[in-house]
């Protein structure tokens, strides 16, 4: 029944039933209900599963970083109901990319910092001073240098992309500090992400079971399609916030190509019922 439910949270698009609510906006296209459940991506991706040699060892520094295009970024938003809760878009305020070298004259203490590289997971830390930062990392929060943070990917400082009041520097810092040493078992929350965010805001939707499933879907993420001819975003809704993000960062795993690919798909095996 655990692996039934595990891959439930790993469907593509064309295997995602869809609905048809009432009221739904028709120039969004048809809305997906997808719950993640039991799943979690905790960084795994991030260190070499299908981008490494297969048993977990780490490329040479930048050997997937050369390879990485801006211009794969999935453009998308997340709303909580009306309320905007994330974006990234180009106008969203993405701050240029830069080495880690670069990245350690760029960060003040309690800065959210994104690494990125082709065909992974983004991998988010917290800036805490004296050129470290500390983040979730292979299911244990680590206090690292920001240089051995990012393993040869180049980053940049993401304090905006979450819509969220932040906490003052000094209390970021302080969530950040006090969760080192914690793995496993005595996590709350499923990704880097998650975890750098909830240090940042405080905020309890991002923690593992911060929020009660009751069947309600409050939270949309939406997707930018190209074709502004027939749509202006793919949505698909969720039960939490922390669902949202998963898939998020399964879109920006796979790129924007792949998921446009994805999406198309989706809309030729019969989701797309409202034609041109």
């Amino acid at each position: 029944m655990g692996n039934q439910v595990d891959r439930l949270s790993h469907l593509s698009y064309a295997e995602v039933p869809t609905a048809d609510p009432q009221g739904a906006d028709a120039d969004e296209g048809p809305r997906i209900g997808v719950s993640y459940i039991f799943s979690t991506d905790d960084d795994e991706l991030e260190d070499g599963c299908g981008t490494g040699d297969g048993d977990g060892s780490e490329k040479e520094p930048n050997q997937e970083d050369m390879h990485y295009d801006p211009r794969e970024e999935v453009a998308c938003a997340v709303y909580h109901r009306d309320e905007c809760v994330f974006e990234r878009t180009p106008s969203a305020g993405l701050s240029e990319l830069h080495s880690p070298e670069a990245l350690l004259h760029r960060c003040a203490p309690g800065d959210l910092v994104e690494f990125v590289a082709a065909g992974q997971v983004p991998h988010w830390a917290v800036c805490v001073g004296d050129f470290q930062v500390v983040h979730l990392h292979r299911a244990q929060v680590k206090n690292s240098f920001l240089t051995d943070a990012g393993r040869g990917r180049r980053g940049r400082v993401v304090n905006d992309l979450y819509k969220f009041k932040p906490l003052a520097a000094d209390m970021v810092v302080q969530n950040a500090m006090e969760q080192v040493g914690l793995r496993d078992r005595d996590l709350s929350w499923r990704n880097s992400e998650c975890f750098a965010a909830w240090c940042r805001f405080g905020r309890r939707e991002l923690k593992t079971g911060g929020e009660i499933r009751i069947g309600k879907q409050p939270y949309r993420l939406k997707v930018a399609l190209p074709d502004h001819r027939r749509r202006l975003a793919h949505a698909l809704d969720f039960q939490s916030l922390e669902d949202a993000v998963a898939e998020r960062r399964r879109n920006e795993r796979l790129g924007r190509t792949a998921v446009m690919r994805e999406l198309d798909t989706h809309f030729k095996g019969g989701g797309d019922r409202n034609g041109d």
